[in-house]
């Protein structure tokens, strides 16, 4: 009897007999291990897994159960969580179809090989360090009523210098910024899943309107299949909740999001859009102190970057902060003006080739 591996990750025998015994309760003596799931006789040439299948006896009975694990691919299983999520899926629901195969179990394999198992859980929980400091959106907040001060300036400065630091690390996956481009576009928690958040009839942008909007975003994605070489590592949800700064310039972030890889005007739109977005709200415009602090935080991103490619792939990355920041459900007390600038703002930017800087306000137009 051989030992068997999953994703490069030795399994031995004295492993699985030792979770099969946790298992189902008591010692099993292991009869043999066999892979299963080949495609040489078949016309289907290709799965997102590999299984094998373990027989054991226990006493006196003897019985067959199969592992399943899933491999990394360009299908959306890039990630370890990808796969988490399949097989979770599989384990939870595969319970509740008449005539399917009885899941017994869920786990993982650590990169010693154990298996351990997940089965009891109900729910999932993430153990952070405190995070100290104020709330970057809080400084946003108070330059509505107060004047701007260096200090604001510089740490604007310090959130651009943080991302080209961040952008700095590539990748060269074009089939995971493909994913992460049409994630980008489709996922519940984006474009498509932000548009059917909101109320049906909307006043403020019909369903032709939002309609309109997918399409484009559609086009946007076909387009940004011709940057894959921009595959850089991202925060993934740069915005002023998901900062918190201590005393001058120094800071954290949090709350990180949706991958680790994708594309830099994910999170260069991010943190600009909520400049614009605070603007507003005092000038009705980009205008003044954020005009500023926007200005300082693009300026030295682009200095340390040189990537003024970004221009021509920012939109659809816009598009969907905005759409975030116009919405009724996350931003209720929008005063009219601010929703009808923003959704201005949305369907002239995903028309626009090349973004210009100096030309955000007629975008709001």
């Amino acid at each position: 009897m051989t030992n068997v591996s999953t994703e490069d990750i030795p399994v031995s025998i004295d492993s699985i007999r030792e979770y099969m015994e946790e298992r189902f309760g008591g010692p099993v003596e292991l009869v043999g291990t066999d892979r299963l799931g080949g495609f040489a006789d078949t016309i289907k040439k290709l799965g997102y897994g590999e299984t094998f299948m373990i027989t054991f006896r226990q006493e006196d009975q003897e019985r067959s159960v199969v592992f399943s694990t899933m491999r990394k691919d360009k299908y959306g299983h890039q990630y370890l969580w990808d796969r988490a999520h399949v097989l979770l899926f599989q384990y939870a629901a595969g319970q509740r179809l008449p005539r399917h195969a009885l899941p017994l179990d869920v786990g993982y394999f650590t990169d010693q090989g154990k298996a351990c198992s997940v089965r009891d859980a109900n729910a999932y929980f993430l153990l952070t360090e405190k995070v100290e400091g104020t709330d970057y959106f809080l400084d946003l907040k108070r330059l509505l009523s107060e004047s701007l001060s260096g200090l604001d300036t510089e740490r604007a400065k310090a959130l651009g210098g943080y991302l080209a630091e961040v952008h700095s690390e590539k990748k060269d996956d074009p089939d995971l910024y493909v994913r992460k481009v049409r994630d980008h576009v489709g996922h519940g928690e984006c474009i498509m899943g932000i548009i059917d958040g909101y109320p049906r009839r909307y006043k403020y942008c019909s369903e032709e309107a939002f309609c309109e909007i997918e399409r484009r975003c559609v086009e946007w994605r076909w387009k940004l299949k011709d940057y894959t070489g921009r595959l850089c590592r991202e925060h993934g949800d740069f915005h002023p909740w998901n900062v918190k700064f201590r005393e001058g310039t120094d800071f954290s972030t949090f709350d990180r999001s949706r991958g680790e890889y994708g594309e830099a005007a994910d999170d260069v739109a991010t943190m600009s859009i909520n400049y614009i977005l605070y603007s507003l709200l005092r000038y009705g415009k980009l205008d003044g102190a954020y005009r500023k602090l926007h200005d300082a935080y693009m300026e030295t991103y682009l200095d340390k970057t040189k990537d003024q490619e970004i221009f021509d792939v920012i939109q659809p990355f816009y598009a969907f902060r905005g759409l975030v920041i116009a919405s009724p459900e996350w931003y209720p007390d929008h005063p009219e003006e601010i929703r009808t600038r923003l959704f201005n703002f949305i369907r002239n930017i995903l028309a626009t080739d090349r973004v210009r800087m100096d030309e955000l306000n007629q975008y709001l137009e």
